[in-house]
């Protein structure tokens, strides 16, 4: 998905408001209002980057004519202690927008590298991980756009995206059957409509009633197979619910089609990026 730099404005300005509040203390009694400094973003440690454009733009924020060069975009490799990218300009803005701009990146570029894990793990498969709406509140887009920088593929980005009957939507309706023929009745003719099934027994109702997919939540490897088995082709199976790298690999290899995990947006583990001072020899 692409960027949507007036929200990313918004984010950002709300952002650095968040971190100084009514000044950067430590930098206006530190450091000389006209001190100009060089310093490079690097990883320290391997991962996947994501969100170096947006880290640009928060130091622009503050200092619009800083000069950035960017060596890894996004969706590119960094090993450890590589170098992203470079900005030089006045240093009292460029170290008051610097907790700022290393908080996007390294969320979005957690997300990304996590992500990349998944992808790895089931790329002799022909199943494909998918992203899901557990993000922080605020950043849903960006946590998706970071999420595909990693090889995902995005899923529903809003509610109005499409149609997932789930299991609290079943039981309102009183069955998938109900649920189903309320659905094709209030939709557009080409939405698709995808439901979630805790069973076999939803699973094998949910086809017949012509669900265009279905989402197999929490079942094991064995329960995975059987539905596998009784789709025959017929619909896509997504398999989601508990899904971590441990077990992603043999859930791609029951032949489902898409794998989907919300952690991968919600709590991906932490990348570090640090922002170094280049000294003048």
């Amino acid at each position: 998905m692409l960027l949507d730099w007036t929200e990313i404005d918004q984010l950002v300005n709300n952002a650095l408001k968040e971190d100084i509040g009514r000044g950067d203390l430590t930098t206006a009694v530190a450091v000389p209002a006209d001190t100009r400094g060089t310093f490079t973003l690097r990883a320290r440690h391997p991962m996947v980057v994501a969100g170096v454009d947006i880290a640009a733009f928060t130091f622009r924020k503050l200092v619009p004519d800083c000069d950035i060069e960017i060596y890894a975009q996004d969706g590119a490799h960094a090993e450890t202690d590589a170098a992203i990218a470079k900005v030089s300009g006045a240093a009292p803005g460029l170290l008051t927008a610097e907790r700022t701009a290393l908080n996007l990146m390294q969320l979005l570029s957690a997300i990304a590298t996590h992500a990349r894990d998944f992808v790895r793990e089931i790329e002799h498969t022909k199943a494909v991980m998918v992203d899901t709406r557990k993000t922080i509140p605020g950043y849903r887009n960006l946590s998706k756009y970071a999420a595909q920088c990693g090889g995902l593929r995005n899923h529903r980005i809003r509610l109005d995206d499409g149609v997932l009957i789930k299991d609290n939507h079943i039981s309102m309706a009183g069955s998938v059957s109900k649920a189903l023929d309320g659905a094709r009745r209030g939709v557009p003719l080409l939405t698709k409509i995808e439901v979630e099934c805790d069973t076999l027994e939803q699973a094998r109702e949910a086809i017949d009633a012509g669900a265009d997919m279905l989402l197999l939540d929490n079942m094991n490897l064995d329960q995975l197979r059987e539905a596998v088995a009784m789709a025959a082709g017929r619909v896509p199976l997504e398999a989601s619910g508990g899904v971590t790298l441990a077990t992603v690999r043999d859930i791609a290899e029951t032949g489902v089609d898409f794998i989907s995990s919300g952690r991968i947006t919600q709590s991906p583990p932490a990348v570090d990026i640090g922002l170094d001072v280049i000294l003048e020899s």
